[in-house]
């Protein structure tokens, strides 16, 4: 998010047009201007030993509060039956991959990568919903493997997710290098002796 794919419209647009339906009339600029708050004061997106079964139920339950807290901060308190219906309409639309798109160069540079013989791999702060988005935007197949925090149960800048990608590709630290986006990648990839190039779009 941010270093391959980004999303078409604004958090904020989406989360207000799902309220809307609900009768509940929040700007989308006040949102898009609160969510990265409230976003990273949130837990790290990560279950450390749970069962594929369990998994899907604690990432609903970790955006759930996440959008209950916004809310609040919005001065839009949700009830329980608002919150059920809001959370569940908007863990379903962010997993639409047309909601998505590639930065332009991505495709291009994965499949020219892919073809020079590189191992690839996503490492991200996300969840299972990741696989699905990848697939449908036509990048799954470029990548050996897809390291999320939520099923890791470590999130960036913790290096367990790293070394859980150089685990997954048979790689050492000195073998790879890491591109991200935000400081977490930077600090993360280098707390487990990996070079880390910070995209800055």
């Amino acid at each position: 998010m941010g270093t391959l794919i980004t999303l078409r419209r604004s958090v904020g647009a989406v989360y207000a047009e799902a309220a809307a339906g609900l009768g509940i009339d929040v700007d989308a600029g006040h949102i898009d201007r609160l969510f990265p708050t409230v976003h990273r004061q949130a837990p790290p997106l990560a279950f450390p030993a749970v069962s594929d079964a369990a998994l899907t139920g604690l990432e609903q339950a970790w955006w759930a509060a996440c959008i209950d807290e916004l809310f609040l901060q919005l001065g839009n308190p949700l009830d329980q039956c608002q919150l059920t219906q809001i959370s569940q309409q908007l863990m379903g639309r962010f997993a639409e991959p047309g909601l998505w798109r590639c930065f332009e160069e991505v495709p291009t540079l994965l499949r020219r990568w892919r073809g020079a013989g590189l191992k690839l791999a996503v490492v991200s702060n996300f969840d299972s919903r990741l696989d699905a988005l990848l697939a449908g935007l036509g990048l799954h197949d470029c990548f050996d493997a897809v390291l999320i925090s939520s099923r890791v149960g470590a999130a960036k800048p913790d290096p367990r997710l790293f070394e859980a990608a150089l685990a997954a590709l048979q790689l050492s630290p000195q073998q790879v290098w890491h591109l991200g986006d935000a400081r977490e990648d930077l600090e993360g990839a280098r707390a487990a002796g990996i070079p880390c190039l910070l995209v800055e779009r």
